[in-house]
């Protein structure tokens, strides 16, 4: 599955671009501020209906209007042609999947797969449990369709047991004690189970830009796994009281990435901490296909700029060996690596917000 067609209108300086991208690598590269990285968030707008530069859609819009639209043509491997679309005020969102409205936006998700790769993914590994947990909902997500709805039954159950908390009413807390043992326990054991499932991948890719051995993934579901998520609640209800919130359940989970059954973050290079991040983005997209997934997009966003030219000619390398579109910025053109071997790939040009392509692979020229 990629990307065939991509209109972008009015996604900051970007007023009106269009695209008809490589079905495998297409590299992008202009100055600061020239409009790559809008291209970048406007397939993640297109993918999930929000920005990962700003928290507000709103900000995301050109200046002289008062609202954007990004839309495009996914082709999937059975030669299947899915236009998708999403129109965005600030406040309201249209979604439009093959002329149809949809109000959920995992519709888009799943319509459009994106694994993001940016400056701020590699926080990832030395900054707060929240962006793991993602991390590995995100997976999960993907990989099985019914989490979702096991997930949101138990935000749902822990929302109440909080409020419940908050006001001291003791006699609901029984109740809400089971939602949350239920499927709290089945979140639990996807995110544990897609670990384990990652962990090969992740020291596969691993090994390739690093050399690291002995690497592993340890999860910590968010309480005692000798205990269940029952007992635990029971256990801790007088604390939950005095502090107003539940202290124990998968919203609290975390992993960890061990080397040598020491936290890789606390004693490897801030280079070799980038590589290890990359490699488990990476990792994410290989289990993906491997259980048959349809494809998707890989949104790499100025995330090479710091790494060393071999590091990044070993990357390209990769990218391509992969069964995935990617679209990959950077300031200067001889930032992306060595693209003497690469194959079929496009390259553009963005300059104060116009977008020209630039350079194509002889195999592309050949196809076309």
């Amino acid at each position: 599955m990629s990307l065939q067609k991509l209109d972008i209108y009015r996604v900051r300086n970007l007023q009106h671009v269009s695209l008809e991208p490589a079905a495998t690598l297409n590299l992008i590269f202009g100055n600061n501020a020239s409009g790559k990285s809008s291209i970048i968030e406007a397939i993640h707008l297109l993918g999930r209906a929000n920005s990962f530069r700003s928290t507000s859609v709103k900000n995301v819009i050109h200046f002289d209007h008062n609202d954007l639209i990004v839309s495009g043509k996914v082709r999937f491997n059975n030669a299947h042609v899915s236009t998708l679309g999403i129109q965005h005020d600030g406040k309201n969102l249209q979604i439009r999947i093959d002329e149809e409205t949809r109000h959920s936006r995992s519709d888009l998700a799943y319509a459009l797969p994106i694994q993001l790769i940016h400056p701020k993914s590699y926080q990832l590994l030395d900054a707060g449990p929240q962006l793991r947990r993602e991390f590995i909902d995100w997976g999960v997500f993907n990989q099985h369709p019914d989490f979702l709805d096991n997930w949101r039954h138990f935000k749902k159950a822990l929302n109440q047991r909080n409020a419940l908390l908050k006001i001291r009413s003791v006699n609901e807390l029984n109740v809400w004690n089971h939602e949350l043992q239920q499927y709290g326990t089945i979140v639990a054991k996807y995110r544990k189970q897609y670990l384990a499932e990652l962990t090969p991948f992740f020291s596969t890719i691993a090994q390739q830009f690093l050399e690291l051995e002995n690497l592993e993934l340890k999860l910590i579901q968010g309480w005692d796994e000798q205990s269940s998520l029952l007992d635990k609640l029971v256990e801790d209800q007088e604390k939950d009281l005095r502090y107003g919130f539940t202290h124990s359940g998968p919203h609290r989970a975390d992993f960890q990435l061990l080397l040598e059954s020491r936290k890789a973050k606390d004693f490897v290079s801030r280079g070799q901490l980038k590589l290890l991040v990359l490699s488990l983005k990476l990792a994410q997209v290989e289990l993906l296909l491997s259980k048959g997934f349809i494809s998707g997009c890989v949104l790499i966003d100025d995330a090479v700029a710091e790494l060393d030219f071999s590091s990044r000619t070993k990357l390209l390398a990769f990218l391509v060996s992969m069964d995935m579109q990617v679209f990959m910025t950077a300031t200067e053109q001889n930032e992306f690596g060595n693209l003497e071997d690469i194959g079929d790939y496009k390259m553009f040009h963005v300059k104060h917000g116009v977008v020209t392509e630039v350079n194509v692979s002889r195999e592309t020229l050949i196809k076309k």
